[in-house]
C-alpha cells in the first residue's frame, strides 16, 4: 500500500491538486475533504493531476466525482490531467470519459482554459 500524497498549488486558472500514490478507500476521505477548502470562483478551473496515482478504486472515483460536483457548484470547470492508462480504461468502461475533460499535463489544461469575460 502506497500512502497518498496531496500537493496543491494555485495558477491563474485556479487550483491544481496533484495526487501521488493510491487513491482508494483509505485515502478518498482525505481527498474529498480537501475540495471544499479550495477557493474556486465563477469561471475558474480546478485541475486534478493524476500523474502519480498508482491505484484507484471505486472510492477514488467517487472522490473525483465529488471534486467535479464541487467545481460545478462553484460554476467552475474541472480537468483531469495525466490520467494513467489503468484509470482511463475504467473511465471508458463506465462512461466517465464523457464526463471529465482530460489533458496530458497541467500546463496543457491551463493553456486550454478560457478566462471568463468581464462584464461592462
Amino acid at each position: 500500500m502506497t500512502q497518498l500524497a496531496i500537493r496543491t498549488r494555485t495558477t491563474p486558472a485556479g487550483p491544481v491538486v496533484e495526487l501521488t500514490g493510491e487513491l482508494d478507500y483509505d485515502s478518498s476521505a482525505q481527498v474529498r475533504a480537501l475540495f471544499p477548502e479550495l477557493a474556486l470562483r465563477d469561471g475558474s478551473q480546478l485541475v486534478v493531476d493524476l500523474t502519480g496515482v498508482t491505484f484507484c478504486d471505486s472510492s477514488g472515483i467517487t472522490a473525483l466525482l465529488a471534486a467535479r460536483n464541487h467545481a460545478l457548484a462553484a460554476r467552475a470547470g474541472i480537468s483531469l490531467v495525466a490520467v494513467p492508462d489503468h484509470i482511463s480504461r475504467i473511465f471508458q468502461m463506465v462512461g466517465l470519459d464523457q464526463v471529465f475533460t482530460t489533458h496530458p499535463t497541467a500546463q496543457a489544461a491551463e493553456a486550454a482554459w478560457t478566462p471568463p469575460k468581464t462584464r461592462p
